[in-house]
């Protein structure tokens, strides 16, 4: 699908320009990364404010709970499409940012996925979808490298059934079995934590992910196998980043350190990103994850394409196809990747860390992807 042409420029002054905003703000949503997602997209939407806004224009966020439901998404995106959003950003799960992807290329309102990773985000070509977020096989196939190279062949994953989850095995399972490696996997659903220490066991991995949601049942998997003696020197690992929030810290303590996860920042931040750690520490009242740099980059981009292209949606798409971005964690430019659907930043730095077990509120950064 071709985009229109582009539609008159942006006036000098006048009402608000909306963005719409999705994001899992509720349970069952992961609301520790709702929270942080609109931290930095708030914050980037007042900094655009006070510099001026749109051509003189403030930008406005019309936010929508999802609570990582995917009908609720869509819906969404239809009410947003309704008020005349000049694009839709944000949301942090998979399986509702594609839902809301494929709703949002039917209406053809320009949707800026700011967090979620599934490399499937569309079936089909999209022409009025982006993403930020690196692919789930790119980060993902990091992780696995770095598991090889820590001396980690034979793996376990606990998993729950959800198709982030299947193609996280798959992702790694092709890696790790191209390099000698297996993967054992264990239903997080069906077996208690006792249980799943014996299939551990019994299977001699020396690693065991966690494919599951938190806090139910990651929490109480990690204090059964810390518990267990059989399992001594077991890596527990968790690559989709459920260590990176507070609220990990404060449910498991000690047991929470020493747990591997995926997250999208630089080795070294830059003026920018520090400062702007500065800026999101003070509102989250906590240290900012990833997620809130993802925020505030996502809102960057739109801003810049409408002061640059005009405030039509065409204009956005437009935008995304030429322009360049100086966002928090490097130069921000859209691509065709092959096996995705929709434009990609490709790709955002990619690290390995930890917490670290000495002392659990500091991280480590383990690897650079």
């Amino acid at each position: 699908m071709s985009p229109p042409p582009p539609s008159d420029a942006t006036p000098e002054s006048g009402p608000p320009v909306p963005l719409g905003a999705l994001l899992p703000l509720t349970r069952p949503g992961w609301t520790e990364a709702g929270r942080h997602l609109l931290a930095g997209l708030e914050l980037a939407v007042d900094e655009v404010n006070a510099a001026g806004g749109i051509g003189g224009r403030p930008l406005e966020l019309l936010v929508r709970d999802t609570a990582a439901d995917p009908g609720r998404a869509e819906a969404a995106v239809e009410e947003l499409a309704g008020l005349e959003v000049a694009a839709v950003a944000g949301e942090y799960h998979s399986v509702v940012a594609r839902a809301a992807a494929v709703r949002a290329e039917a209406l053809r309102v320009p949707f800026l996925c700011s967090s979620a990773v599934l490399d499937a985000l569309t079936e089909e070509p999209a022409a009025w979808v982006a993403r930020l977020a690196p692919a789930q096989s790119h980060g993902w196939r990091s992780y696995a490298g770095f598991l090889l190279a820590a001396g980690h062949r034979r793996i376990a994953v606990a998993r729950q059934a959800s198709l982030y989850w299947e193609t996280g095995t798959r992702i790694l399972r092709d890696h790790l079995g191209q390099r000698g490696g297996t993967v054992t996997e264990l239903d997080a659903d069906a077996l208690t934590p006792g249980e799943l220490c014996d299939a551990l066991a019994e299977d001699g991995a020396t690693a065991l992910l966690l494919l599951a949601g938190t806090p139910e049942p990651a929490v109480p998997l990690v204090r059964a196998v810390r518990a267990d003696r059989r399992l001594d020197g077991v890596l527990i690992g968790a690559p989709a980043g459920q260590p990176e929030f507070p609220g990990w810290l404060a449910a498991l303590g000690a047991d929470g350190a020493g747990v591997p996860f995926l997250r999208y920042l630089p080795e070294r931040p830059g003026p920018q990103a520090v400062r702007l750690g500065e800026a999101l520490r003070a509102r989250l009242g906590e240290e900012p994850s990833f997620v809130a740099y993802e925020g505030w980059d996502t809102v960057a981009v739109l801003a810049e394409a409408l002061r640059t292209y005009g405030t039509g949606r065409a204009d956005v798409v437009r935008a995304w196809e030429d322009g360049a971005v100086a966002g928090t964690r490097g130069e921000i430019r859209f691509s065709r990747v092959a096996g995705i659907g929709v434009r990609q930043w490709a790709w955002p730095p990619v690290q390995v860390a930890d917490r670290d077990p000495a002392e659990p509120g500091r991280f480590r950064v383990l690897h650079q992807g």
